[in-house]
């Protein structure tokens, strides 16, 4: 990382609330578990720690007048750890029917729930 890189990262995390702070280390410390290329995967050494697990959904309560597209922000900061990629498919569906289609947007922001809850099961291995 160029020290420009890191001056806009410090600059970047200097402005982040504590708990998306909180949040952003621990899915960095995920990361860093995760990959082939970090040095816990390359040292070969025994005493290096085992890979982390899948981390605990961020504790986010569900507004009482939300909107469909801030129920989507509010669990992609609750289900940091999902890839968005994968999940922007099925969001973007229910979103489409809620704008387009006037589907009521309690029904909408319950099936987004679900959905990213499963994605979580699915990524921790329970498949039940």
């Amino acid at each position: 990382m160029t020290p420009d890189q890191k001056h806009a990262l410090i600059e970047l995390l200097d402005k982040l609330p504590a708990s998306d702070l909180a949040a952003l280390t621990r899915f960095a410390e995920f990361l860093l578990h995760q990959s082939p290329a970090s040095p816990l995967h390359l040292s070969g050494d025994a005493a290096a720690p085992a890979p982390a697990e899948i981390p605990e959904p961020e504790a986010i309560p569900r507004p009482g007048e939300e909107r469909v597209v801030a129920a989507v922000k509010r669990l992609s900061r609750t289900y940091y750890m999902l890839d968005k990629k994968k999940m922007l498919g099925v969001t973007s569906d229910l979103v489409t029917q809620h704008l387009l289609q006037g589907r009521d947007s309690s029904d909408v922001i319950d099936e987004l729930e679900a959905i990213f809850e499963q994605q979580y099961r699915e990524l921790r291995g329970d498949r039940g």
